[in-house]
């Protein structure tokens, strides 16, 4: 893991400039400088930890023992409470890197229980980067109001973290003694306590401007800029970083051809690169490095795993169009005996990336079962005009807010997953022949609580069946998705539904029905199979929502950052187009 990832560097400037510059008017510090005795600092606690104890859905004693953890001299301070439990939740991160340092000494030989270990061990790092941000904000100079207008990068943060603490778990396979054993020691001595208190934090933050009402500490102040994880400077009416001159301006609103490239990457030698992952490999190593950084690869089918790693920010990569610059492997569950992350052709660990008219696919087949084209956790990142081709499980939006336009996405079962903000828009989801023995499904989702912001969309798309599934498509079934787990979150809108698509629209995951409290449910779709009256009757499902409803799951509601960095602004950042409400009236 980097020492200083060039995030937190972002968001210490961006504090910097803050506090020189003075932006910060109308604020208030919460803090009682009168020496307190011991019964009134105790009755402060009280009401304190009451008032944000008292909405969470989680154990509220566990709630009240880790708020209990705040210094009395601090009691007063609305911010110690909440910094007190993301330290906890950094404690049991940095307790489960420990165990699996140790677990790894004992397990060289054994190399599922290894790659169990290195994959846990990697979200968990992503874990403690990402709760490094959420304590840059708490620990600014600035009071419990200028917190609570950072919800929206707070609860990104939070839900993230829960992301990767499933990510962990879900890597030990049960069927395997040593992994499961290993599951449940990190689980009883850190996961599931990194779970709840994560949980336990996302809805005292969630409820938070009520809590600031209720202790009388609300006043009106400006909106700061916001402390998100990528965009932390200040951006102009136009959506841009203050950094980007105005030539990088006219390049990202320009066709690809008038993209000028830091980089070539050519098969043919006639590049800086003969390889995609040299390219990546390029990026200045320079911690003040600011701006673009374009990659151009050539037509070509370059056959290689690639990976940008989180500290090459703003990387934009685009080819001469998906169906000739082409990034392809067949790594596979099966085949390679790789654990589902692993298997993924192209991995982004990179915020503000974009790729652009290119091809990420995985030619394991059908075959191969698990195997990933495309594995993302990017924040603020985006696809625009790209294909992404597989079978099972071929786009993994793993973790934090994404974005997909004009994609072709194809696979067989569960075919976008994960657990991040995702939404995919006026693309073509291609549903393909699965083995004899699957049936298709489109999505599952991993979100596991109800204020997480988390959930797949599925906004304005075609969904077609591959030439190949044509023929048999009324024989095989056909689902829009299952619940992954129990909180899942999908939303189908304004897309048309075929007749081949099953009617009852949802699968049960591996036989079982789905009973908590699932936000499934359709708006505004056209076709055959968009009439819910057949209907899957789980308790959890919602079905057909309002427009007011379904309002949420627009791309300005959904994947909104700071107060200063709506979807509208990262989004133009990145130069992608994009719709921000509804499709049609």
């Amino acid at each position: 893991m980097e020492k200083k990832e060039k995030i937190i560097v972002l968001v210490v400037v961006s504090l910097s400039l803050i506090l020189v510059a003075g932006v910060a008017t109308g604020v208030i510090m919460v803090v009682n400088n009168k020496k307190s005795n011991g019964a009134e600092v105790q009755n402060t606690k009280e009401r304190f930890t009451s008032l944000m104890c008292r909405n969470t859905q989680e154990d509220q004693n566990l709630c009240r023992e880790v708020l209990s953890q705040v210094d009395g001299s601090s009691s007063s301070d609305p911010k110690a409470y909440i910094d007190a439990a993301v330290n906890d939740i950094r404690d049991g991160v940095t307790t489960a890197l420990k165990m699996m340092t140790t677990e790894e000494e004992f397990s060289k030989d054994n190399n599922g229980i290894k790659m169990a270990i290195d994959g846990c061990k990697e979200v968990m790092e992503s874990a403690l980067s990402t709760l490094d941000l959420f304590s840059n904000v708490l620990r600014s100079n600035h009071d419990i109001n200028f917190v609570q207008t950072q919800s929206p990068d707070l609860r990104n943060w939070l839900s993230t973290v829960i992301s990767y603490q499933q990510s962990c778990v879900d890597i030990f396979e049960d069927q395997n003694e040593g992994e499961r054993k290993i599951k449940e020691q990190l689980q009883s001595k850190s996961l599931d306590r990194v779970e709840k208190v994560s949980i336990i934090t996302l809805d005292i933050v969630t409820g938070l401007a009520k809590i600031i009402e209720d202790l009388g500490l609300h006043v009106e102040i400006k909106p700061i800029a916001s402390f998100g994880r990528v965009l932390r400077e200040e951006v102009d009416n136009e959506g841009f970083p203050d950094w980007f001159s105005s030539s990088d301006r006219k390049l990202l609103v320009k066709d690809v051809k008038f993209h000028i490239p830091n980089v070539v990457v050519a098969k043919d030698g006639s590049g800086n690169f003969r390889t995609v992952q040299d390219a990546i490999n390029s990026y200045p190593k320079a911690k003040n490095f600011q701006g673009r950084y374009i990659i151009y690869v050539k037509a070509g089918i370059y056959k290689e795993n690639c990976t940008v790693p989180s500290h090459a920010m703003n990387v934009f990569m685009y080819g001469d169009g998906p169906t000739k610059t082409i990034i392809t492997a067949s790594m596979s569950n099966v085949t390679h005996n790789l654990k589902t992350m692993f298997t993924a052709t192209f991995v982004n660990k990179a915020g503000m990336f974009l790729a652009k008219d290119m091809r990420f696919e995985n030619a394991a087949g059908a075959e191969g079962h698990q195997a990933v084209a495309l594995r993302n956790v990017g924040d603020f990142s985006a696809f625009y005009n790209c294909h992404i081709h597989g079978y099972q499980d071929t786009l993994y939006v793993q973790a934090n807010r994404q974005f997909y336009r004009n994609c072709e996405i194809a696979g067989t079962v569960d075919f976008i997953f994960g657990t991040s903000p995702a939404v995919i828009q006026r693309s073509k989801l291609i549903v393909r022949k699965p083995l004899p023995t699957q049936f298709n499904v489109l999505i599952a989702d991993g979100t596991v609580q109800r204020n997480m912001t988390t959930g797949i969309v599925i906004q304005g798309c075609q969904i077609v069946p591959d030439p190949m599934f044509d023929p048999v498509k009324y024989q095989m079934k056909t689902y829009l998705g299952r619940p992954w787990k129990e909180g899942s979150r999908v939303v189908i809108m304004e897309s048309y539904l075929g007749d081949w698509i099953n009617l009852e629209g949802w699968a049960p995951h591996d036989g079982n029905e789905m009973k908590g409290f699932l936000d499934i449910c359709e708006y505004g779709n056209t076709g055959p199979a968009a009439l819910v009256h057949g209907r899957i009757k789980w308790k959890g499902y919602r079905g057909m929502i309002t427009k007011n409803e379904a309002m949420r799951f627009t791309v300005a509601e959904f994947l909104k950052g700071g107060p200063n960095n709506g979807a509208d602004r990262w989004l133009n950042a990145l130069g992608v187009p994009f719709d921000s409400d509804f499709l049609r009236p």
